[in-house]
């Protein structure tokens, strides 16, 4: 059992627990800059893709996780991100000022969707939202002379600070920048929660009614979270875009917005870690499912086949089987057992009883 004695006010509030819990997510960090002398660039390009879908999972977290709104269309932030970090590269503006630019240029569309479409609740939101990632597809077939329409665009590298850094030229360089940038969000991002704006999305997404009795504007906090949200998943698109060199209007489907709220709720809703283990699962699954299909046509003979949709029937049982015996995801589970080894032998069965979410008059409205 292990206890931990607070003294200091401040305790409360610093992102880590105690010095225990610093020394081990430093070990993380360490682990993850060693990552290149670690592994093969196969490995290490899946862990960057990994990477940016987590950087994908805190923007829309935001939104879903934490302030209760449910969204089917950041797909469509996804390629507003990429291709506006592309365009702004391709006018001559240096990477180190077009890609926050773009998640910028994002987080304000997204707040200016946001005034209409926060007037719809639940359902209606996010078929509002699956809308908006359906429309966009079109969006960018019609814009072809900025977009270039179903041929898409293309990007070999970007230059920064005299460094030429392309996903298939320089991998490690590659590797580096979207690791920087998923420390700098995730920072930014623990910060945000502590914040009284953070609180807010926090007292939204638990109850509007009590929200709103505290003096919480619940239209403007809806709009900044969704602003935020989409600014954040900007940032992954323009990563996405140089990550994948070539895209186009297909690039950024409707299925990309189903994964990406498939990711949170395997992770874990309501914690930034949980971003982190549904990237996990979302970047590894396929290719763990490709291996173990060669090692079964090696066992048993024969070719490899191909089976349609078997990816996206294994990823809906995992989230059926989450939703049922484990809705707090993954997270929720890891959180469970240290929850058991730090407290044994006083650990209670019921302690993480599931509680009711929503007032009476939520339920009623």
């Amino acid at each position: 059992m292990r206890i931990v004695f607070k003294t200091d006010y401040m305790q409360d509030i610093r992102p880590w627990k105690d010095g225990f819990q610093l020394s081990l997510y430093l070990i993380l960090l360490a682990i993850a800059v060693a990552a290149p002398y670690l592994l093969d660039i196969f490995y290490l390009g899946e862990l960057t893709n990994v990477l940016i879908w987590a950087i994908a999972g805190l923007g829309l977290m935001v939104l879903t996780g934490h302030t209760g709104q449910a969204s089917l269309g950041h797909a469509a932030f996804l390629a507003i991100g990429c291709y506006s970090n592309v365009i702004l590269i391709e006018q001559g503006v240096p990477f180190i000022i077009a890609f926050p630019l773009a998640g910028l240029l994002t987080g304000v569309i997204g707040a200016t969707i946001a005034i209409p479409a926060l007037r719809l609740h639940g359902i209606y939101l996010a078929i509002f939202t699956l809308a908006l990632s359906i429309l966009m597809d079109d969006v960018i077939v019609l814009s072809e002379p900025i977009t270039g329409g179903v041929a898409g665009k293309y990007i070999a590298g970007v230059d920064l600070l005299g460094l030429t850094i392309d996903r298939w030229g320089t991998p490690i360089l590659f590797y580096w920048l979207t690791l920087a940038i998923t420390v700098i969000v995730t920072l930014g991002y623990i910060n945000l929660l502590r914040t009284s704006l953070g609180r807010s999305f926090i007292a939204v997404r638990d109850s509007e009614v009590s929200a709103q009795a505290m003096g919480v504007d619940i239209a403007k906090t809806k709009t900044v979270s969704f602003g935020l949200s989409c600014m954040v998943t900007g940032w992954a698109g323009a990563l996405m875009g140089l990550y994948s060199g070539a895209f186009n209007n297909e690039t950024f489907s409707v299925v990309i917005s189903i994964q990406l709220l498939m990711m949170i709720v395997i992770g874990g809703l309501g914690s930034i870690h949980g971003a982190f283990f549904g990237a996990v699962v979302i970047g590894f699954l396929p290719q763990f499912l490709s291996i173990a299909k060669e090692n079964v046509s090696a066992v048993f003979g024969g070719g490899s086949v191909a089976i349609p949709g078997l990816e996206f029937g294994i990823f809906g049982m995992i989230l059926i089987l989450f939703i049922l015996f484990e809705p707090m995801g993954l997270y929720g589970r890891w959180l469970k057992i240290r929850t058991f080894f730090e407290l044994f032998p006083f650990y209670r069965k019921d302690m993480f009883k599931r509680q009711k979410s929503y007032l009476k008059t939520e339920r009623l409205r």
